[in-house]
């Protein structure tokens, strides 16, 4: 059995465990449930009595402190660091120091934004891990697709921009403009 499966039977056993006390609120059982945010414990008596407990707690990691980086701002050292949206780099002086290590992100060449026709599009991470591909002129331009933008014209409408698209049947190309989806041969 690995690690991750004994940490899960572990919670589990604690919830079981847990089920078998009473509600702190008004001394009734308490039963596993399952909601919509995930599995808890509540109690027997809902809606007279609302007690609810997570099953699994979240586990906070401790900052972990990067020896021989230091914050452009106040040269404090930098932290790996656990926030709302996952792990990230920020300054150990916290809250007297703000500073937050970005990814650089990548510009894709020869792709002139088909919107405002100045600035190009630039690959970014969303908050769910998905790579989505914006105008660097944001917010000015808010010109946004979600798969590769690729240089050329579509030959049906003639939108310059078109989008690599990975399929079963291979890689095609498609019409960046929404009205129009056209699938390109390659």
């Amino acid at each position: 059995m690995s690690e991750t499966d004994k940490s899960l039977l572990t919670h589990h056993e604690n919830a079981l465990e847990q089920a078998t006390k009473a509600c702190p609120s008004c001394q009734a059982e308490l039963v596993i449930k399952h909601g919509k945010s995930g599995t808890f414990l509540g109690c027997i008596k809902y809606p007279h009595c609302e007690f609810t407990q997570a099953v699994i707690e979240s586990e906070r990691v401790e900052d972990k402190i990067l020896s021989g980086s230091e914050c452009p701002l106040c040269h404090y050292e930098l932290a790996v660091k656990q926030g709302r949206y996952g792990m990230f780099i920020g300054c150990s002086n916290f809250p007297n120091c703000n500073h937050i290590e970005h990814e650089a992100q990548e510009i894709v060449e020869n792709v002139v934004c088909p919107s405002c026709k100045k600035a190009s599009l630039q690959e970014k991470t969303s908050r769910f891990g998905k790579k989505f591909y914006s105008c660097n002129a944001y917010p000015r331009c808010k010109f946004v697709v979600n798969y590769e933008p690729v240089a050329g014209c579509c030959e049906q409408c003639q939108f310059p921009l078109l989008l690599k698209r990975n399929m079963a049947a291979g890689i095609k190309y498609q019409c960046a403009d929404k009205k129009c989806s056209y699938m390109h041969k390659v």
